[in-house]
């Protein structure tokens, strides 16, 4: 394949396919791993993002070899496929119609806000789960990780609008950094929700020894399993048992 890609690691337990339509990502998150993947500093992959050279075309080929494939292609790990510069070059856009034209099985994974509401059109009839990492509820600590991102309120109002179109909608709470705040999002946007994906952070020991996993697996697996909710933890924090 050109461009659509098999993931390894923990990257895997997210989606069996995957693509990444940009390079660089302007959502600046402090916890990103993409720089590191990428060998690159911080700064300069979230300076800018730009379309991968003839992604449109690179990902149609794809999409032909796979038309049969039932795996699902996850859009993205690296870059968000909603991040700023998707409203001019609608990359995503474009992508989604393939996905339609070919039958794939497709996920979006975003921290977008708004713009996400341009393609409901499309989400909608090529059977697209729209997917929002979601981790804090106080927009103060999600300026501090996730500076350039879209708002917390502006995610929890995709998340409802999307469910109310009849879109498959899941929240990748990953990584975890305040347990309090991960479990008062799975209490205020549950109704909306119909898969919930939770992980640990990682690569960052000064914050990671301050939380008592354990504890937090056990309250948040109490939770999801109160209001009836379908969920994964990932192999990270299940390894506290």
């Amino acid at each position: 394949m050109n461009i659509v890609y098999e993931p390894k690691g923990r990257a895997l337990e997210y989606s069996p396919l995957a693509c990444n339509l940009y390079r660089g990502c302007t959502h600046g998150c402090t916890y990103c791993y993409a720089p590191a993947c990428m060998r690159t500093s911080s700064e300069k992959w979230h300076s800018e993002a730009i379309p991968r050279s003839h992604v449109i075309e690179l990902f149609e080929k794809d999409a032909l070899r796979l038309r049969n494939d039932t795996r699902k292609i996850l859009f993205s790990f690296l870059s968000d496929p909603y991040q700023p510069i998707e409203a001019s070059e609608q990359i995503t856009r474009h992508t989604l119609e393939i996905v339609k034209k070919y039958g794939l099985k497709s996920q979006i994974l975003t921290k977008g806000g708004k713009l996400v509401e341009r393609d409901f059109d499309l989400l909608k009839t090529a059977g697209t789960e729209l997917g929002i990492t979601l981790c804090f509820i106080n927009d103060d600590s999600r300026k501090q990780w996730e500076p350039f991102a879209s708002t917390v309120a502006e995610r929890i109002a995709l998340l409802k609008n999307a469910h109310k179109t009849g879109i498959y909608t899941w929240v990748s709470m990953e990584p975890v950094v305040d347990p309090k705040e991960a479990l008062a999002v799975i209490r205020k946007i549950h109704p909306y929700v119909r898969f919930w994906k939770i992980g640990k952070l990682n690569h960052n020991k000064e914050v990671e020894k301050t939380i008592d996993w354990k504890k937090f697996r056990i309250d948040v697996e109490t939770l999801l399993k109160k209001i009836g909710a379908d969920f994964y933890i990932k192999d990270d924090l299940r390894a506290f048992a």
